[in-house]
């Protein structure tokens, strides 16, 4: 009965325990987040801005920016008002701004409201957010187009860096509706999408979150893609309008700089905190560079390297390696890095009198088997043998013999491996001697 108890609690502590790396990142950083109407509709509406009250407690700088499609629309039909578009952009006329101000205007009001709760035994209770609106968006009508007047439609000319920064600064949270003001104090309707991509631009945000009706992108199976580059976006199919509209302001908000654009879920309850607090979080994270890094490994990865092969070790898959014959051979080494954490490493030792190289070490984490990344890490060492003017490749295995086979090594006698290797051979392991010639 104890048992049943406590091993929940302490599993929810330990989960915490890894947070505290993404905590730590995390603290001190500027994110924006796009929210739809849509997502004021849902019923997990009020759990979205408790999580969001959540990541400001932890020291992250946000600011939100929430659409009113829906609301706008709703307002319409019932005054009876038509709703026109052209090319998917609504034309907001006299009539139609009123109605757009109001709805704009009633859901910042309902946003603020529930980030100023503070009820006992709630998930708001001390968190005394401060909330800043105002005429940070200074907007353009959008004018003529193709002979289409949009009237009080607009875009985005400038956004005030300064005014938002010092907001940040002061430890308020931001909050822009979806209107822009002009010098001469008229109002323009804005897309969401335009206000997103300009200010995570303009305050050099360090991520754009975009709240979806799914988990994030999918493939045409219906599966999740966790993660993007922008040259992945181009040749995706679209499963669907709502994936391609997002995908579109995530491609844009990269080409501005923006470094990571995330597309979650709204409708799952704790997305937004699975996201950016677990390794491989809820989502599709779209990068205007590669997610995963490859780089030669320095001193100070020493320990990661160490934490990685050591259950390996302990299953005699690999030979044990001290710190110190470490750190005296780290630079042989090449590190895969996910977010600052080592998820895979390989080593070559180039043997040049023998015109061939070993590869050892190859080893990818436990938790990102599967995505071909250790053959990422041996088709770079492979270049970099090549670039030595080694003429072959060879590994030692006791257990791993069908992978390197499967990478095109040719079983061989361990006569053919350098003198030094030969006097240095543990017969007592008896591994297999894999060579793979270099083209």
């Amino acid at each position: 009965m104890g048992d049943e108890v406590t091993t929940p609690g302490r599993a929810h502590i330990r989960w915490f325990r890894n947070t505290a790396p993404y905590i730590n990142l995390h603290r001190g950083k500027t994110f924006v987040l796009m929210l739809g109407g849509e997502v004021a509709q849902h019923e997990n509406f009020a759990n979205v801005i408790h999580d969001i009250a959540l990541l400001k407690s932890l020291g992250v700088r946000l600011v939100l920016i929430h659409g009113s499609r829906p609301q706008i629309a709703s307002r319409l039909e019932t005054a009876g008002i038509q709703s026109n578009f052209y090319q998917d952009v609504r034309i907001t006329d006299t009539d139609a701004l009123e109605h757009v101000k109001d709805a704009a205007g009633s859901l910042r009001s309902q946003i603020e409201a529930l980030l100023s709760m503070g009820l006992p035994n709630s998930p708001m209770q001390g968190s005394h957010m401060r909330v800043c609106s105002g005429n940070f968006v200074t907007a353009r009508p959008t004018g003529v187009v193709d002979g289409v007047d949009f009237q009080h439609t607009g875009k985005v000319r400038r956004i005030d860096t300064e005014g938002i920064h010092r907001q940040l600064r002061d430890d308020s949270i931001v909050l822009l509706s979806p209107l822009g003001y002009s010098p001469t104090g008229e109002i323009f309707n804005l897309a969401l999408e335009d206000i997103a991509v300009n200010c995570a631009a303009a305050i050099c945000a360090d991520k754009l979150i975009l709240f979806s009706s799914e988990a994030g992108i999918t493939n045409t199976e219906g599966d999740l893609i966790r993660q993007l580059s922008l040259g992945d976006i181009e040749q995706l199919p679209l499963a669907n309008a709502e994936q391609g509209a997002l995908l579109h302001t995530a491609r844009q908000a990269c080409l501005e700089g923006v470094p990571r654009c995330q597309i979650i879920s709204y409708q799952d309850d704790c997305a937004l905190l699975e996201e950016l607090f677990t390794h491989d979080g809820s989502g599709t994270l779209v990068a205007n560079r590669d997610y995963e890094k490859s780089r030669q490994a320095g001193i100070d990865d020493v320990g990661g390297i160490l934490e990685l092969i050591e259950p390996l070790e302990q299953e005699g898959i690999l030979l044990k390696r001290s710190r110190e014959l470490l750190e005296t051979e780290i630079d042989l080494f090449r590190l895969l890095e996910r977010d600052g954490r080592i998820i895979a490493c390989a080593a070559l030792y180039p043997f040049p009198e023998d015109h061939c190289g070993e590869l050892a070490c190859i080893v990818s984490h436990p938790d990102y088997r599967g995505g071909k990344r250790a053959q990422r890490l041996l088709a770079e060492l492979e270049q970099e043998a090549i670039n030595m003017g080694l003429k072959s490749v060879f590994v030692l295995s006791t257990q791993t013999a069908h992978w390197f086979r499967e990478q095109g090594f040719v079983e061989s006698s361990r006569d053919q491996l350098p003198g030094h290797k030969q006097s240095l051979y543990n017969l007592q392991r008896n591994s297999k001697v894999f060579f793979k010639t270099l083209s």
